[in-house]
């Protein structure tokens, strides 16, 4: 039996909606103001809230604030009951989080219709979480068992040769195949790394207290930290001749911790020398925008990606690879939204098929 919260101050109402629930079958537990009604909310953790705008000791408004913040009932679907019809009544409830509004004096039809309503938008996400979370286990399933297996054959290949030939190598030979060794142990581990960030985001996600101590963090000179990783990243491709860094920006932090931005930088960087070709340039530059925002820009030349591409980026899914050989499970991107998003940061993907791909990351930052 689903469990409805009903907070009013007027009697009338409360009894006439509460005895109209009962007799569809709800069990109802009501509230006659707003701090009564938080409290309710937290103790039975109902399956929807209807909730008066105008009430004593806290208004209907700060009860939607309340039930926002508590983990435990941020997801409940909230309905305002009202008697004030001015747009702007509603239009604020709705930007603090309400899912709907009901008129006063409402008739069954209408307070049914509004609650039936919400069950068919909760249904349909919980069925969306369904399928991204079976999607991605299918990714998991059958990307990374073939990636690990992919770089451990490499590793124990050029394990076995040097094993087997150790006495007719010379000093070079043995580099070359040591080099190998490291290269694959290197995606390997990137591959863990990425595979762990992954289910770190995800368990941070939904935890509004874990994302507010996110902000609390701190990377300086945000600029600096950027110019250093790009030109390593350049090197490591055999490309500092292809890299453009400019418009830095002095005397700034940035809400993230640098070990997140750090990852950030890497896997975009990474990504735009990695689907460019030797001689494309990798353009990097960074500002601040009007909103304040710490903003970030890639820009590459390389083979971009299409807008079906763009609109479906998920987690594990590396798009064209059977044309193109990739390395990785396919998550540094995902990796790179998700923490910049998780940071109440913004992220936006441009790019043209066969002409290269501009990736910009927007992030709160403060003069030092």
């Amino acid at each position: 039996m689903k469990k409805i919260l009903v907070i009013d101050d007027a009697p009338f109402i409360l009894e006439s909606t509460s005895t109209l629930l009962m007799f569809e079958g709800y069990e109802v537990v009501t509230a006659t103001n707003g701090e009564e009604g938080v409290a309710k909310a937290l103790e039975i953790l109902p399956d929807l809230i209807l909730c008066d705008i105008s009430m004593p000791k806290l208004d209907g408004y700060g009860v939607l604030e309340h039930v926002r913040k508590a983990k435990e009932t941020q997801m409940v679907p909230f309905i305002f009951l009202t008697a004030f019809t001015e747009k702007q009544n509603m239009r604020i409830g709705m930007e603090k989080g309400a899912d709907d509004f009901l008129i006063k004096p409402y008739t069954r039809e209408e307070l049914i219709g509004a609650i039936e309503m919400q069950w068919k938008k909760h249904n349909l996400i919980e069925n969306q979480a369904q399928e991204k979370v079976e999607e991605v286990g299918k990714n998991v399933t059958y990307v990374l068992p073939h990636e690990f297996r992919t770089a451990l054959n490499e590793i124990n290949g050029s394990a076995n040769f040097l094993k087997s030939t150790a006495g007719t190598l010379d000093k070079d030979e043995v580099e070359s195949i040591a080099d190998d060794i490291v290269s694959s142990a290197n995606r390997l581990m990137k591959i863990t790394e990425n595979f762990l960030a992954y289910s770190q985001i995800e368990a941070i996600a939904n935890d509004s207290v874990r994302r507010a101590e996110l902000r609390t963090m701190r990377t300086v000179e945000p600029s600096s930290s950027l110019a250093d990783i790009a030109e390593l990243i350049a090197q490591r491709f055999g490309r500092t001749a292809d890299l453009e860094v400019s418009e830095v920006v002095d005397g700034v932090y940035i809400e993230i911790s640098t070990e997140y931005f750090t990852k950030i930088l890497d896997e975009l960087i990474d990504n735009a020398f990695r689907f460019s070709e030797k001689g494309q340039h990798v353009i990097i530059s960074s500002f601040i925008d009007e909103k304040n925002m710490f903003v970030l820009s890639i820009q590459d030349f390389g083979r971009g990606m299409t807008k079906a591409q763009i609109q479906n980026i998920a987690a594990l899914v590396q798009f064209e690879r059977t044309t193109y050989e990739q390395q990785g499970a396919g998550l540094g991107l995902v990796i790179a939204k998700k923490y910049t998003e998780l940071h109440d940061g913004q992220f936006m993907i441009k790019s043209v098929e066969g002409f290269g791909t501009l990736v910009t990351v927007g992030l709160h930052c403060n003069k030092l």
